[in-house]
């Protein structure tokens, strides 16, 4: 049976008639700031006092857009007698956000939870050569990263919580067997005579 002439455009007016009761669902952003999901990726934050320059954030990254200088300082010793040691002391941390992926690769090998990610998305910039941030722009950022999430109360307990929960029982068991504690029992029972009394 060939379509009747004219129904393809009654039903888009079906639907636009249908919509148009409806409440709008649309974000005013500029005025209104959307409510983000704790886990958007938006920035990279710095905590600078964690980071130790041992560049594995640079290393791993698959764009290489992570820039790090430092130098070497020696520290005196921490006792008399004891030996100098040096440390490194970051001189540059930066990002280009022009070649960042946001794959999180920077976050996840920091072994010392100097990065995190930032829910702030309103960076651009007129220039690309703007979007090369310096630490004190990333230092700045760290303060916009929310508190981690509570735990789940109905999640399992982790592994190294359970080991270590059973190690603990088994010690005090052991502890238990290995003294016995005085009852009233051994308190009761007769002593023996001295000697010279027989």
């Amino acid at each position: 049976m060939p379509p009747v002439p004219g129904s393809g455009l009654a039903k888009g007016l079906a639907v636009t008639l249908r919509t148009m009761t409806k409440k709008t669902v649309t974000e005013q952003y500029p005025e209104h700031q959307p409510e983000l999901p704790p886990r958007t990726r938006g920035v990279i934050g710095l905590f600078e006092e964690n980071c130790t320059v041992c560049m594995l954030c640079a290393r791993e990254c698959p764009d290489w857009c992570i820039y790090i200088d430092s130098h070497k300082e020696t520290v005196p010793p921490a006792a008399p007698g004891g030996r100098e040691r040096s440390r490194n002391v970051l001189d540059r941390f930066a990002i280009d956000f022009a070649l960042c992926m946001y794959c999180g690769i920077c976050i996840e090998v920091c072994p010392f939870d100097a990065l995190f990610w930032s829910p702030e998305f309103e960076y651009a910039e007129t220039d690309i050569h703007e979007l090369t941030h310096e630490r004190d722009k990333l230092r700045e950022w760290m303060w916009t990263v929310p508190a981690p999430p509570a735990l789940d109360p109905g999640a399992e307990e982790p592994k190294e919580l359970a080991a270590a929960r059973k190690a603990a029982e088994k010690l005090a068991a052991a502890q238990a067997t290995a003294e016995p504690a005085p009852g009233p029992a051994a308190e009761s029972a007769p002593r023996p005579a001295p000697e010279g009394d027989a």
